[in-house]
């Protein structure tokens, strides 16, 4: 598997340095899981547009920005939706003085957003760019904070100017009489601190713009200052407080164990496996209760069997991990214990769960996706095409609701999801209601590897039973990596620059959420304001990944 893993890298640099032109290439290097090429900074846009068409990698799956003592550098994390083997890093070093670079936004739309963070965050300028203004940060606040000669005891001051004035006329709508309109930063429908800048013809939307950054977590500074072994793995559970921690902790954990060339124990991936489809499972439960609510008003009946349903996953998970939301289950290396004791009654707890589940599922179909108003509200708004997915890097049941077939636990096998029995769930019709109808049926789907997975552990021989590899009490890796996981909103990257010491360099997270949100422009506009409610609803955004 590793010499078939370095023959494909092999191969895909070599196209990669056939496709660009000679003046380009700067040199090589080697990151783990991916080869590395770097290019000149005035040759960005040319580069990546030639691996983009004559190579195939379309997905943009991330942008990092990292500070070193001589220069800057922007890293283009690139892979195909088709073929998610073939993995390349386009690395950019920029000096260190008025760093410049141009920009990619003119060929993956989402690096839009995420040089925009790489500007507000390291000052990076990116020519060309759209709209290159701060995105976490007031457009008034001074300086770059990550940034190593940042002061971070600098007083900020916003004044209210910086705001835009809802009663101030505004003409953006092409010469016609248009109305602006705040939605949120604290409202039920943006699902977290997010601020949508509305503007309105009558009641179609001409333009939206997200604004985000109210609840600054510093996830990725906490990761840097933590040592690799024990203190990083409590965070990831915060990223989404939907349920889907331990989804993330599988990201950390991956990366880290690619790194570290530290192996897994079979035992413990059938757990990792079975306990993360149930994360799923939550997450998708509470979209299902909050989206009924947001577009139907579902509160009595939809709302509260949603999170009847989660109440269930989570007593089996409380009584793996001993935790209801933060999990902290997994450790560098495998799980922290095996299943609890009796084991034949805690796999009869999850085994009456999923025999139930199709009975209940039934019941949501009834009430939601067979209901004439709900239909009414969620087919064909909200459309997103997948080439427009694809560009935005729109990843999990959002791109797979537009017919994108893309899913990091086939296409990137992990775990146990390669010898288990289970398919990819997509719909082609690009809306509000193919979203819903993909997480509905992935709780299907997850519910069969849940149930597939106790039937392999209640049989696995008792002197098997390992929960961890042995892992050195001190981890000092070197190197640079990229890794993702299929998370509950989609492809939960997380890149990490190794430099020998106990703690990472640079950590940093690609929240599925961050650029599924970028899509909403393309899919609100020309829409009436309630369906933009519907559409932001659908894309079960989590603010703790997209603020990070």
């Amino acid at each position: 598997m590793q010499r078939q893993h370095h023959s494909t890298a092999d191969r895909l640099l070599d196209e990669a340095v056939t496709a660009l032109p000679d003046d380009a290439i700067v040199g090589r290097e080697s990151h783990e899981t991916a080869p590395a090429v770097v290019v000149r900074a005035d040759s960005v846009q040319t580069a990546l547009s030639a691996l983009r068409s004559t190579v195939g990698l379309d997905h943009c799956s991330c942008v990092t920005a990292q500070e070193y003592p001589d220069r800057f550098e922007t890293i283009y994390h690139l892979t195909s939706y088709d073929d998610r083997s073939r993995e390349l890093s386009v690395v950019v070093p920029t000096k260190h003085d008025g760093p410049v670079s141009e920009s990619a936004a003119s060929v993956y739309r989402t690096a839009e957003w995420h040089e925009r963070e790489a500007y507000d965050l390291l000052g990076i300028e990116y020519e060309d760019h759209p709209d290159l203004r701060r995105i976490l940060l007031p457009e008034t606040w001074q300086g770059h904070p990550l940034r190593a000669d940042y002061d971070q005891d600098r007083p900020q001051i916003v004044p209210l100017k910086a705001h835009a004035n809802p009663l101030q006329e505004d003409h953006r709508g092409g010469g016609t009489d248009t109305m602006f309109l705040n939605i949120g930063p604290h409202h039920p429908s943006t699902h977290g601190v997010m601020h949508l800048k509305v503007t309105l013809d009558g009641e179609q939307v001409v333009d939206v713009d997200p604004d985000v950054g109210y609840i600054h977590r510093c996830e990725e500074q906490m990761c840097q200052r933590g040592t690799y072994r024990h203190q990083i793995m409590p965070y990831p559970d915060r990223w989404d407080w939907g349920g889907a921690g331990l989804l993330n902790e599988w990201a950390y954990a991956r990366t880290i164990e690619t790194l570290a060339d530290i192996e897994v124990p079979e035992y413990a991936q059938v757990i990792r496996t079975m306990s993360a489809e149930l994360s799923r499972i939550l997450s998708h439960f509470l979209f299902t209760a909050m989206y009924a609510l947001d577009v139907s008003g579902e509160f009595t009946a939809a709302f509260m069997w949603g999170f009847w349903d989660r109440e269930r996953v989570q007593d089996i998970l409380e009584e793996l991990t001993g935790q209801r939301l933060m999990f902290n289950y997994f450790r560098v290396g495998g799980v922290a214990w095996d299943v609890p004791e009796p084991r034949d009654e805690f796999f009869e707890m999850v085994r009456a769960f999923t025999d139930d589940l199709p009975h209940r599922l039934d019941e949501y179909h009834s009430l939601l996706t067979n209901n004439e108003t709900f239909q009414l509200r969620c087919v064909d708004t909200g459309e997103l095409p997948p080439a427009v997915a694809k560009q935005h890097g729109a990843t999990g049941p959002v791109a797979r609701g537009s017919g994108v077939d893309y899913d990091v636990r086939r296409d990137d096998p992990y775990g146990y999801y390669d010898r288990l029995d289970w398919d990819v769930v997509t719909e082609d019709d690009c809306d509000n209601f193919a979203r819903v109808l993909v997480r509905l049926q992935e709780i299907e789907e997850s519910a069969a590897i849940v149930e597939q997975c106790v039937d392999l552990l209640q049989d696995w021989p008792e002197d098997e039973r390992t929960c961890q590899a042995n892992v050195p009490r001190t981890l000092k890796p070197t190197g640079e990596c990229y890794r993702a996981v299929e998370g509950a909103k989609g492809e939960l990257g997380i890149y990490i620059r190794a430099d020998g010491t106990e703690t990472p360099a640079r950590f940093k997270i690609r929240g599925p959420s961050f650029s599924n949100l970028s899509a909403l422009p393309a899919m609100a506009e020309g829409e009436y304001v309630a369906d933009l409610v519907a559409t932001l609803g659908s894309l079960d955004t989590i603010m703790g990944e997209v603020d990070r």
